[in-house]
């Protein structure tokens, strides 16, 4: 069996990511001139395989059936089936099948610690959000070594400018350990629901206002509801806030709620990292929140109350403002009590820092492969099998099939080429009532398998309402710079993390405490002190440490 030499797997992410690979009809790869960075190839090479078909634009095929190993989360609200279609068609087209090992999605994290860290992971390795745990291991493959031989998956590298987005995966030796899946464009993401008829009843412009509201705006139109309506609250939210403080601090230029992972912000000019959650724009975050508590427009029990009492909140018409995202739409509508109530997802407000959109990153969890598939498979068939990925996961034939099925079977076109599920079938919103559902009588639409892919995919799974309010983001908020990773070593990072964990406790405390009342904003200095005596200026100082050692890596110098 072929080994590769430690220097043979020495490709960086900026090298491997200049290198495309195209196919012609033959199946035979365009390869790049491989030099001394890739490794050398036998029996007529990986560039003209005997046994298999692959390329752009085109099927995998396998000349003879073929089985690999992979991880499987079983989720329990589509139970993993032996007869779904999807792996019959998977098979059909592909000549290859899958030996799974099942667990259940609760269970799916532990399993694949025990299974990679004991070496006895199978290949694929699916459904992987953060691969950090597992690269010191030495068990999971720096798949940024293999990627030129994925001609699908480099063409959308190439083709949507991914590269930038790719740096947030690379760990401090320049490599990336997952394939992540891609999206030509980033989500909608969270934003607020709304009355929309009792906002129009206040004399709040909805539709004419949303695309240039400020929070500020956004407070004068939550003023006009609250007196219109008399009401306790107007916004009342789930989440215990969490999504709410996330969207606001975008705008804010700081970190919070979901969002608030380590209080760090990435200055482009200076091409430094900043603490920005001492900031006077968080001072100002936090203010603007203790406003809507203080004047009875927010309801200070967002930020502990259980999900299911803001949404009861919101179905009786106590409240006319929750966050959410789309996929809830719907489903809220149909609990409203006054059946004259008419729902409206906004886009999220602009502030201080600009009317930018939430959602940056284009990147979702990701495909691990495991070091046993190459030594198992040896070079050739472990890039044969990195081909079989590439189109499952990356063509577009292979993202459609996982999404959407069999055409003719699942779904059809329409004139102008759009998806049109069978009416027969549910998914996301799509034919109510119907009898049977994609994912579960299917397989298809499965979160192992279904993310990632063009605009036109994107979009195709959403309702008409999703899609305006996607486009209206797109047209009205501007894209945000990504901040480079901190791509600290294993020991830097637990020093790190040794200072994160109490520092944002901390933060995360005085938030709330700040928002709903329960200290004075005339104590920020205090705060500001007490988190600087916890590791802020320390924790910033490393971050700043590691970028310049590393920015050459991320293409800053």
């Amino acid at each position: 069996m072929n080994r590769f030499s430690k220097a043979a797997l020495s490709v960086m992410l900026v090298s491997a990511l200049a290198v495309t690979a195209a196919c012609s009809s033959s199946g035979n790869e365009n390869a790049p001139n491989k030099g001394t960075n890739a490794p050398a190839t036998t029996n007529g090479g990986a560039d003209n395989p005997a046994d298999y078909v692959f390329g752009e634009g085109q099927t995998f095929k396998s000349n003879e059936p073929i089985s690999y190993s992979m991880m499987y989360s079983d989720h329990e609200n589509y139970p993993y089936k032996e007869e779904w279609r999807f792996w019959s068609a998977v098979k059909e087209k592909t000549n290859v099948s899958f030996e799974l090992a099942t667990t259940a999605r609760t269970e799916y994290e532990n399993q694949k610690s025990l299974l990679v860290n004991s070496g006895d992971a199978p290949f694929i390795i699916p459904k992987t959000y953060d691969e950090s745990a597992f690269v010191a291991t030495g068990q999971i493959v720096a798949v940024s070594d293999w990627v030129q031989y994925m001609p699908n998956y480099m063409k959308a590298v190439k083709d949507w400018g991914m590269e930038e987005d790719l740096k947030a995966k690379m760990k401090e030796d320049g490599k990336y350990y997952v394939l992540p899946g891609m999206w030509e464009v980033a989500g909608g993401g969270y934003s607020y629901i709304i009355r929309k008829d009792v906002f129009e009843a206040a004399g709040v412009d909805v539709l004419g206002q949303e695309a240039k509201w400020t929070y500020e705006d956004f407070y004068e139109a939550l003023k006009k509801v609250k007196e219109h309506t008399g009401a306790k609250y107007v916004f009342s939210d789930q989440f215990q806030g969490n999504a709410t403080l996330n969207i606001a601090a975008v705008q804010y230029g700081v970190t919070g709620g979901w969002g608030v992972s380590n209080g760090l912000t990435f200055d482009h000019e200076k091409q430094q990292f900043q603490f920005a959650d001492t900031s006077e724009d968080f001072k100002n975050y936090l203010t603007y929140f203790n406003k809507l508590v203080k004047d009875g427009i927010m309801d200070p029990e967002s930020f502990t109350q259980e999900d299911d009492a803001a949404r009861a909140k919101f179905f009786k018409g106590d409240s006319n403002v929750i966050s959410g995202n789309y996929q809830q739409l719907a489903d809220f509508k149909s609990k409203m009590q006054d059946p004259n109530s008419e729902l409206y997802m906004i886009v999220q407000p602009g502030g201080p820092k600009g009317m930018q959109q939430v959602e940056t990153s284009r990147l979702e969890n990701g495909v691990m492969i495991s070091k046993n598939a190459l030594d198992k498979l040896g070079e050739e068939g472990f890039i044969k099998m990195l081909r079989f990925i590439d189109w499952l996961w990356y063509s577009d034939e292979g993202q459609t099939l996982s999404l959407w099925g069999v055409e003719g079977e699942t779904y059809t076109k329409d004139a102008e080429g759009n998806i049109v599920l069978n009416k027969d079938i549910y998914y996301n919103g799509m034919n109510e009532g119907a009898t049977k559902q994609l994912n579960v009588d299917y397989g298809f639409a499965n979160g192992m398998f279904a993310y990632g892919g063009k605009t036109d995919l994107k979009t195709s799974k959403m309702t008409e309402g999703e899609k305006d309010y996607f486009n209206r983001i797109l047209t009205t908020r501007e894209p945000r710079k990504l901040a480079p990773p901190i791509m600290g070593t294993a020991e830097e990072t637990e020093q790190m993390n040794l200072i994160m964990t109490p520092l944002i406790d901390y933060i995360k405390t005085m938030t709330l405490k700040f928002v709903t009342g329960q200290e004075s904003l005339d104590n920020f200095d205090k705060f500001k002190a007490q988190a600087e005596a916890n590791g802020s200026e320390r924790y910033t100082k490393q971050a700043n440490e590691i970028f310049q050692k590393t920015k050459g890596l991320l293409g800053y110098e």
